[in-house]
C-alpha cells in the first residue's frame, strides 16, 4: 500500500469498549468494528482481527507479540494504540512488517499524577485503614494514640522517571512541602530542575537510600524491568513507602511483598501489579498497603481525550500524512 492508495474509509477493529463519543465518531469516519461485549481478546482473536482490518485499535491488555504481529494480514498498516504505554506491542516486529504504531501521549498526565499524589497522602496517613475501621464498626472514638501515621511535609520524595507524569507529581509534591529528588535516564535541563526544585541522582541506588517516599513513573522496558529489585528495596529506609502508578513489572513484586510483610519498609500504594489483574494473595492480607484496580487514568475527561487522539492518528494516516503520535525509534 503506497502513500496515495490508503483507504479513505479504512476498516478499523477496536478491541475494547471506549468512551461513547469516541466510538460514535469512529463509526462516522471509518468502517468500524467495535467490541460487542468488552472482553480481552485471546491470541486467536487478535490474529483474526489483524488479518481483517487496515487499522487495529488495541489497549494495554492486548499483548501484541512478535509472533502475533507476524501473522497479521497484509492490509494491516496501522496499530493505533489507545493509551501512552506501548510495552505490550513488539515495535521491532511491527516495523519489520511495515506497520506504523501510534499512541496517545500526554492525555493521562494530570490524572495519573493526581492518583500518585493521592496515594502519597493515603499510605503514610493510613487513610484506607481508617476507612475500613469505620465501616467495620470498630472505631471507638478519638484517642491521642489512635491511627497514628506520618506527616509528609518535610520528607523526601524520590521520583523514578521524570517525564511528563514525574514532573507533574513533582509540582504537586512541592505544594505539599516535600523535597523532590529524582532519577531519570537523562538529566533534566538546569532551568527545569530549578523550576521543580528537583535534585538529580545518576543512579536509582542513591535515590532509594535517602527517599522517604518513592514514586515510580518510568516506562516498562527491558532496562527498567524489576528496576526496583530485592537489593534496592533492602537498602531503603524502614520508614519508607513505595508508590507505583506506572507498571507493576518495574518492581520485583515478590521482594516488595516480603519487605512489606516483614516491616522492612513501612508501606506501599499500588495501582499496578506484575501479573494484574491477578494479585499476589499475600498483598491482600497486609494493612500497610493501599491496593487500587489500575485506575490512575480512569477519568471521563482523559478517556475521551485519548479516544480523540486515536481518531486523529487514524485520520492523518488515512489522509496520507504521518500520524502526529507515531512512535519512532528510541521511544523509550
Amino acid at each position: 500500500m503506497t502513500e496515495t492508495d490508503r483507504p479513505s474509509r479504512p476498516r478499523i477493529i477496536v478491541t475494547r469498549r471506549l468512551a461513547p463519543h469516541a466510538e460514535a465518531r469512529m463509526a462516522e469516519l471509518f468502517e468500524t468494528v467495535l467490541s460487542a461485549d468488552d472482553h480481552d481478546m485471546d491470541d486467536s482473536e487478535l490474529v483474526a482481527a489483524m488479518q481483517d482490518c487496515d487499522v487495529l485499535v488495541p489497549t494495554l491488555n492486548d499483548h501484541l507479540t512478535a509472533d502475533l504481529i507476524g501473522k497479521a494480514g497484509p492490509r494491516l498498516k496501522l496499530i493505533a494504540n489507545f493509551g501512552n504505554g506501548i510495552d505490550h506491542i513488539d515495535l521491532k516486529a511491527a516495523r519489520a512488517k511495515g506497520i506504523i504504531v501510534t499512541n496517545t501521549p500526554g492525555v493521562f498526565t494530570e490524572d495519573t499524577a493526581d492518583m500518585a499524589m493521592a496515594l502519597i497522602l493515603a499510605v503514610p496517613r493510613r487513610l484506607a485503614e481508617g476507612e475500613k475501621l469505620v465501616r467495620a464498626g470498630a472505631w471507638k472514638g478519638w484517642t491521642p494514640s489512635g491511627m497514628l501515621g506520618h506527616r509528609i511535609g518535610g520528607k523526601i520524595v524520590g521520583i523514578i522517571g521524570m517525564g511528563r507524569i514525574g514532573q507533574a507529581v513533582a509540582r504537586r509534591a512541592r505544594a505539599f512541602g516535600l523535597s523532590v529528588h529524582y532519577h531519570n535516564r537523562r538529566r533534566l535541563p538546569e532551568t527545569l530542575e530549578q523550576e521543580l526544585g528537583a535534585s538529580y541522582h545518576a543512579t536509582p541506588d542513591t535515590l532509594l537510600r535517602i527517599a522517604d517516599i518513592v514514586s515510580i513513573h518510568c516506562p516498562h522496558t527491558s532496562e527498567t524491568h524489576e528496576l526496583v529489585n530485592a537489593a534496592r528495596i533492602a537498602a531503603m529506609k524502614p520508614t519508607a513507602y513505595i508508590i507505583n502508578t506506572a507498571r507493576g513489572e518495574i518492581i520485583e513484586e515478590a521482594a516488595l511483598v516480603d519487605a512489606l510483610a516483614k516491616g522492612k519498609i513501612a508501606g506501599a500504594g499500588l495501582d499496578v501489579y506484575s501479573q494484574g489483574p491477578k494479585i499476589d494473595p499475600r498483598l491482600l492480607t497486609l494493612d500497610n498497603v493501599v491496593l487500587l484496580p489500575h485506575m490512575g487514568s480512569a477519568t471521563f475527561e482523559g478517556r475521551e481525550a485519548s479516544g480523540g487522539r486515536v481518531i486523529a492518528n487514524i485520520q492523518a494516516w488515512s489522509d496520507g500524512h504521518r500520524p502526529p503520535d507515531q512512535v519512532l525509534e528510541g521511544w523509550v
